[in-house]
């Protein structure tokens, strides 16, 4: 969030949602004095460039290009707003959006909220009133409703993360295609294995390797292939 907030400066570009989930992060920009793809790049870079040096490796972070959807009208900005607060709570992660400190859910209730300072609230609550008290408690409530809306395609699913788990998955794919261990599969079908297992789990390439007992490289290797 420091490097959004960095990059943004110059009004390059207006925050008005954001949601940081394990493995992804989803924001609700409006463009300024760049276009969306200037302004994802300067971000991505950016942090890559702090996360590689801070953790000592090398190499891309991100597994895809930034994916995106225009939204222009007002009902719709409001649905993108809840689709975006409500993914912890599809994740299974919190009861109510309200719960995740991870989001931009409290900036709106709580303007000393340590990411306000980032945040545009008055797009979005201009949408429900002038009046920002009642603009806010109507955000509460808009924001607390289920609703089924999905943008860009995006399945919030809760993966296997705990690693003796995802060791007994693996374990349960060779099993299924007929192997007692790894040592027996054939190389097409352990690159396939792998590319299951971290479809499903979404684990580090780290972790993937300890628990398949290939080193780092390998792992690599096969899942960009």
């Amino acid at each position: 969030m420091e490097t959004v907030d960095e990059k943004k400066r110059g009004n390059r570009f207006y925050l008005h949602a954001f949601c940081l989930m394990d493995n992804h992060i989803h924001l609700m920009l409006s463009e300024g004095v760049e276009d969306i793809a200037r302004v994802m790049k300067r971000i991505t870079v950016s942090y890559v460039y702090y996360f590689n040096k801070k953790y000592k490796r090398v190499g891309h972070l991100f597994q895809d290009r930034f994916k995106s959807e225009v939204v222009e009208q007002d009902s719709h900005v409001l649905t993108l707003a809840r689709y975006i607060h409500q993914n912890p709570v599809r994740a299974g992660i919190v009861k109510k959006a309200a719960d995740y400190k991870w989001s931009s859910y409290d900036c709106y209730l709580n303007e000393d909220n340590c990411f306000s300072k980032i945040l545009d609230t008055d797009t979005i609550l201009g949408l429900f009133s002038e009046d920002r008290k009642a603009a806010v408690k109507k955000f509460e409530e808009y924001m607390s409703e289920e609703s089924e809306e999905s943008f860009i395609d995006l399945k919030e699913e809760v993966g296997v993360t705990d690693e003796e788990a995802a060791r007994e998955l693996f374990e349960k794919m060779l099993l299924e295609r007929g192997f007692k261990n790894k040592n027996e599969v054939k190389v097409q079908l352990l690159d396939s294995v792998i590319k299951d297992l971290r479809a499903k789990t979404n684990l580090s390439i780290r972790k993937i390797a300890a628990i398949t007992g290939l080193n780092k490289d390998k792992v690599n290797k096969i899942l960009r292939s």
